[in-house]
């Protein structure tokens, strides 16, 4: 039979892409389904098949055209209804093999997007009985569909667990166990998704069915897992006794900017107000660490103690420069001047031998020491050694790839050698 004659009519998008040399057309060929009255789900799905199949552009470009082509055709008489014509096409959809799961997103995506602007789709009821169920095959295992398809069937086709009650109690002659209690084998659905860390998967269906039975356990197991999107849907859906809990973990675990966003977004900001500025602070001394001092500058804003900790830094790192502009700048006192701050530094930067009163380091610096060291190692059993890395080129130059080592000790039973190889 000729697709025209169906109501069919093919178009192509073109795109030009071009490519070193050459510039190469690229296209897919949509077919226009002007009236769905008498095609069937598995034709529809053939001839989207076959569009996906011989389009040469590149997979995410044919799957959004074909997105836009299926939200427009839903609008074309698709029968007995575009909500039970979606329902039936996931009925089909596992025969199609490898194509399955990205045609299933695909139509649900687009099923979705058409919802948003159809008033009405006049077959809901129909569809949501069809819908839950392919839910429940899906769960059975008799309808192979991935976990995700499954929770958006839940989602796009507004499946509450009253409606799984009412299919289940019709089919209870297929199976005895989704009528006796339909929660509690939904729950031990879930829990299959705990077990095998689909939190996503378990979270969302705890949502949806508005099951609060597992707790700060299993909060705590998705922080460790670091699943902390599932963590934080989770714990917004419990409400704030759990959302404390989770601003705590993260506060704990030094997951500041985890914590501050969840603060800033649930409003805990009297619950918890330190968080803000902890996290500021992290985040001044990560730029401080890189040398960023003018984007550290930028982010204190102004606020006084996170100024005070931005000159802390800098008096920690050394750039004593640093320390003085921001002194004068904001009018900070009880710093050091650089000058001062360095005189100090001086005195305590090295080690004086004499001072600390201990025989048995002997320090290593001239040809004399070193043949005295070599007898000393001589001697020994047990050698350890230690040296400290630091990169050899100066401040403004460009870097050198060799780095040298100072100073290298040797230690054995009695003594201690501090070798000095600069």
């Amino acid at each position: 039979m000729c697709l025209f004659e169906m109501g069919f009519e093919e178009k192509a998008i073109k795109l030009q892409v071009k490519e070193e040399k050459a510039c190469e057309t690229k296209k897919i060929c949509l077919h226009a389904f002007t009236d769905l009255t008498y095609v069937a789900p598995i034709v529809f799905l053939y001839l989207l098949k076959e569009c996906y199949v011989h389009g040469n552009l590149k997979a995410t470009k044919k799957f959004r055209a074909l997105q836009q082509e299926v939200h427009q055709v839903l609008c074309n008489s698709p029968q007995p209804g575009p909500a039970t014509f979606v329902a039936y096409c996931l009925y089909i959809l596992p025969i199609f093999g490898s194509y399955c799961e990205g045609f299933s997103h695909l139509i649900v995506s687009a099923f979705h997007r058409f919802l948003k602007t159809a008033a009405t789709t006049g077959d809901s009821l129909e569809a949501k009985i069809i819908a839950v169920q392919l839910f429940l095959d899906i769960v059975e295992g008799s309808i192979d569909h991935d976990e995700r398809i499954a929770v958006k069937i839940l989602e796009v086709f507004d499946i509450k667990l009253t409606d799984i009650e009412k299919v289940a109690s019709q089919s209870k002659a297929k199976n005895d166990r989704w009528f006796h209690n339909v929660k509690a084998f939904l729950e031990q659905y879930i829990f299959g998704f705990i077990e095998s860390e689909s939190y996503m998967t378990a979270v969302n269906l705890l949502e949806h069915f508005s099951i609060r039975q597992s707790g700060e356990s299993f909060l705590v197991k998705m922080i460790e897992k670091k699943q902390f999107r599932a963590a934080e849907k989770w714990a917004t859906f419990m409400g704030k006794p759990m959302l404390f809990m989770l601003v705590q973990e993260y506060v704990d675990r030094n997951k500041l900017k985890n914590a501050y966003l969840i603060v800033k977004k649930n409003n805990l900001q009297q619950e918890f107000p330190d968080v803000h500025h902890k996290y500021k602070e992290s985040a001044l001394k990560k730029l401080a660490e890189k040398a960023c001092w003018d984007v550290a500058e930028a982010k204190a804003n102004g606020d006084r103690q996170l100024v005070d900790y931005l000159v802390y830094l800098a008096m920690e790192a050394g750039y004593l420069e640093k320390v003085d502009e921001l002194c004068n700048r904001y009018s900070l006192e009880g710093f050091p001047k650089a000058q001062e701050h360095e005189a100090i530094f001086l005195q305590h930067c090295f080690l004086n031998l004499n001072e600390l009163g201990v025989e048995d380091i002997i320090w290593v610096d001239e040809l004399n020491g070193l043949g005295k060291a070599t007898c000393h190692i001589e001697g020994s059993k047990v050698v350890g050694l230690d040296c400290e890395w630091k990169p050899n080129y100066v401040k403004g130059s460009k870097p050198n790839k060799v780095s040298m080592v100072s100073p290298f000790s040797i230690s054995f039973s009695l003594r201690s050698l501090l070798i000095d190889i600069d």
